[in-house]
C-alpha cells in the first residue's frame, strides 16, 4: 500500500514538474511506461484489493530452507529448472517467495483455496491498481476492473516462465505445487496494456510499456546484440544482449529475456550477472559505521589515498550472487594493519563493486564467446548507468580493473528512459531504429579508459579472489 501511495505522489509530482517546464501534459501525454524492481513478490485479495501479507523483497533470504529442500527433492538439484527458465534455485526468485507465502501465511492459503488470491511482482500490483483494481471507472465513467498482467521480463525472473515459449511452464508449476490460477497474463514489453482509471493522475492515458528495471536500463542504453550494460544501484546488474536465442551459462550466470518490443516482435535474450550488494555497501559505510555522512563523500575520501593499502572488502552481507551463488557467504574485510584508515576502507568498498562486476563480465565473455561465431571482444566497452555512476573515481577504477573502456551516458537514469522508449514505441512516438540510433551518439557519452597495466590488474584480481574465498561457509557463525 505504501508503494501505491509513493507511485501516486510520484505521478502527480512528475506532472507538476512537466507543466512547470511548459509542457501541455493534459493534451500532450501519449502513453506511460512502467519499470519496477524485479522478483519482489506479493499476493493480494481479488475481492478486497488488499495485500494478504507484506511484499517480500528480492534480496530477502527467508526462503533458504525451502531452497535446500527443493535441491534435495528435485532430481536436478539446484540447476533442476535451469533448462526451462534459465535460473538456478535461489532465494532471489519469486517462485520461492510464493512457496513461503503459501506455507507460512494462513490468509494466503485460504485465499488460494477460495479462488480469491492474485500473485504479482510489483509491475502486476501497480497495473492492477492503476487500471481499476476491485472496480473503478474509465474517463467515460464506465465500470472497469484491474488488469492482472505482467510482462515477459518480469515473468522471466519468477522461475516459472518457459524462456523459449514465454508462457508459464506447467511442468514447473506442477513440480513446485504453485496453482496457475493465481498467475497474471504475460504480455510483451511494448504494447498498449490498458488505460489508467479515474482517481489517478493521468486518467485515460494508456500504459504502453512495462519492463523490469534492468531490462528497461538495457533498452535505455540501446544495447544491441553483443553489447553489455551495468547498472549500479543498491546492487549491480550486468546484462549482455545475446540476440534472438537464449544462451545457457556454464559459468554461474542467468539466462533471461532482454526485451520483446511488441506482441509479434522477436524476443531478444540476455546473459545476466546479479550482484546483491553494490551501492548498499556505501549506505552501510554511512548508516552502519558512520565513516561518511553522505554517499557523495566517499569519492573524495577514497581519493585521498593512492590505493587500499592491501585492504580487500567483500560485501557478502546476505550471501554472494553471480557467479558464485553462495548463500553461506558473509562479508569480510581482510588485509588490515595499524596503517589502515577509513580512507583505505572507503576505497576498498568502491573497488569491491568493480571487482564484482569484473567477476561477472569474465564469466559473460566465456559464455558468450563460446556461443558466438566471432569469439573476439577486443573492442568491448561497458555501458554504465545508475546513481553510483556519478562517482568518477568508481568509473575509473572499473575501467582499470576491466582493462577495457567504460562509457557513461549524459543521462544516467536510463531505467526510466527505457520505460519511456517502450511506451513511445507502442504508440508511434518513435521507431525502434530511432531508439537504437539515439543511444549510440558519441557526443552524449563520457568515456573512461584503463590507466594501469595488465600485471598490476592481474595481481589485484588474484588478491580479490583470495578475499572472496574467505567469505564461504560463514553463515552459521555464533552470535
Amino acid at each position: 500500500m505504501e508503494i501505491l501511495e509513493s507511485v501516486r505522489t510520484c505521478m502527480a509530482k512528475a506532472m507538476d514538474k512537466a507543466t512547470a517546464e511548459g509542457h501541455n501534459v493534459d493534451k500532450g501525454l501519449k502513453a506511460i511506461g512502467l519499470t519496477n524492481q524485479r522478483e519482489t513478490s506479493l499476493i493480494w485479495s481479488k475481492s478486497t484489493g488488499l495485500p494478504l501479507y507484506n511484499a517480500i523483497v528480492w534480496m530477502d533470504v527467508r526462503t533458504s530452507s525451502i531452497c535446500r529442500r527443493l535441491e534435495k527433492d528435485l532430481p536436478g538439484g539446484r540447476t533442476h529448472l535451469v533448462e526451462t527458465c534459465g535460473l538456478p534455485i535461489s532465494t532471489y526468485f519469486s517462485a520461492l517467495k510464493i512457496l513461503w507465502l503459501l506455507e507460512s501465511v494462513d490468509a494466503v492459503n485460504e485465499a488460494v483455496k477460495n479462488g480469491d488470491a492474485l500473485f504479482g511482482t510489483i509491475d502486476t500490483w501497480l497495473i492492477w491498481n492503476l487500471t481499476g483494481g476491485i472496480g473503478g471507472e474509465d474517463r467515460d465513467n464506465n465500470k472497469i476492473y484491474g488488469l492482472h498482467v505482467t510482462d515477459c521480463s518480469n515473468a522471466s525472473r519468477t522461475m516459472l516462465m518457459n524462456l523459449k515459449t514465454l508462457n508459464w511452464d506447467q511442468p514447473t508449476l506442477d513440480a513446485l505445487g504453485i496453482p496457475s490460477e493465481i498467475l497474471p497474463k504475460i504480455v510483451s514489453n511494448s504494447e498498449i496494456i490498458g488505460e489508467i482509471a479515474n482517481g489517478w493522475p493521468t486518467a485515460g492515458v494508456p500504459i504502453a510499456g512495462c519492463l523490469g528495471d534492468q531490462h528497461a536500463a538495457m533498452l535505455g542504453q540501446a544495447c544491441r546484440k553483443g553489447e553489455a550494460k551495468s547498472t549500479y544501484g543498491t546492487g549491480a546488474f550486468i546484462l549482455l544482449n545475446t540476440g534472438p536465442e537464449p544462451v545457457s551459462s556454464q559459468h554461474g550466470l542467468l539466462s533471461t529475456i532482454a526485451f520483446k518490443l511488441g506482441p509479434s516482435a522477436p524476443a531478444h535474450y540476455a546473459l545476466e550477472g546479479s550482484i546483491a550488494i553494490a551501492g548498499a555497501a556505501v549506505q552501510w559505510l554511512r548508516d552502519g559505521l558512520g565513516i561518511i555522512k553522505t554517499a557523495a563523500e566517499i569519492e573524495m575520501l577514497a581519493q585521498s589515498v593512492e590505493n587500499t593499502g592491501g585492504v580487500y572488502f567483500v560485501p557478502a552481507f546476505n550471501g554472494l550472487f553471480a557467479p558464485w551463488w553462495r548463500d553461506d557467504a558473509r562479508g569480510v574485510c581482510i588485509g588490515m594493519t595499524r596503517f589502515t584508515n577509513r580512507a583505505h576502507i572507503a576505497r576498498a568498498v568502491l573497488e569491491s563493486m568493480c571487482f564484482q562486476v569484473k567477476d561477472v563480465l569474465q564469466s559473460m565473455h566465456k559464455d558468450y564467446n563460446s556461443s558466438a561465431e566471432d569469439g573476439s571482444n577486443d573492442d568491448f566497452l561497458l555501458r554504465v548507468d545508475g546513481g553510483a555512476t556519478v562517482n568518477n573515481l568508481l568509473m575509473q577504477i572499473q575501467a582499470d580493473l576491466l582493462g577495457s573502456s567504460v562509457v557513461r551516458p549524459a543521462d544516467i537514469e536510463t531505467t526510466a528512459l527505457g520505460a519511456a522508449y517502450a511506451a513511445g514505441l507502442a504508440t508511434g512516438v518513435w521507431t525502434e531504429e530511432e531508439i537504437f540510433e539515439a543511444g549510440h551518439k558519441d557526443e552524449k557519452l563520457t568515456k573512461f579508459s584503463p590507466k594501469i597495466d595488465d600485471e598490476q590488474r592481474n595481481k589485484k584480481f588474484d588478491s580479490w579472489c583470495k578475499a572472496v574465498s574467505r567469505t564461504f561457509d560463514l553463515a552459521d557463525l555464533s552470535l
